[in-house]
């Protein structure tokens, strides 16, 4: 079962929600924005047990006073929200009579991206994580695309899992971390 947008609000999920999003939400998804930009350095490895992320170096910041950032054709970016989320590690009760239940969230793109020929990358977040979320952009297109920070680029609905679950989200990318800064064992 999908969550509502006014249940997701009532469970207190995402914190740092804009104005809009806090009073007029539309349908079962809550809109977040882009607050933090970052470009991709250097090269990344995959191993069994270890891993390494290319150096996420940053290139715009909303608090820093930064507008908007420029993504030309074959660029790709990450691009960090300002909402921080707080998807729940135990069984949260979402419906009068019903059993508590753990929550997840998916990620989806505002159609503007896709109508503008940028590909959004999102991933699910499982109970336990919190913290802000990185997406990626990659412009597809042959036309600059211009991001404004603090616009609304990513739709983020909450489900209700199934069955229990083995154990919480306890990772490494917990709190909104966006690179791993050398080679570190997965956990």
């Amino acid at each position: 079962m999908i969550l509502s947008a006014k249940k997701v609000l009532e469970l207190d999920l995402i914190h740092n929600l804009s104005d809009r999003e806090m009073t007029n939400p539309e349908g079962v998804g809550i809109d977040l924005r882009a607050g933090e930009i970052y470009t991709l350095e250097g090269e990344g490895y995959l191993g069994e047990t270890e891993r390494k992320t290319p150096e996420a170096k940053k290139i715009a910041d909303i608090k820093a006073g930064d507008k908007k950032v420029v993504i030309g054709p074959g660029e790709l970016v990450l691009v960090k929200t300002i909402e921080s989320v707080n998807v729940p590690a135990g069984k949260v009760s979402v419906a009068e009579g019903q059993a508590p239940t753990h929550l997840m969230a998916n990620a989806h793109p505002r159609s503007t991206l896709q109508r503008s020929g940028i590909y959004f990358r999102g991933t699910k977040t499982d109970p336990g994580y919190h913290g802000e979320l990185t997406f990626v952009l990659a412009n597809l297109g042959k036309r600059q695309f211009t991001l404004e920070l603090g616009a609304r680029f990513v739709n983020i609905v909450f489900e209700q899992v199934v069955g229990d679950i083995h154990r919480p989200y306890g990772g490494q990318w917990q709190d909104g971390r966006v690179a791993a800064k050398e080679k570190e064992k997965q956990t």
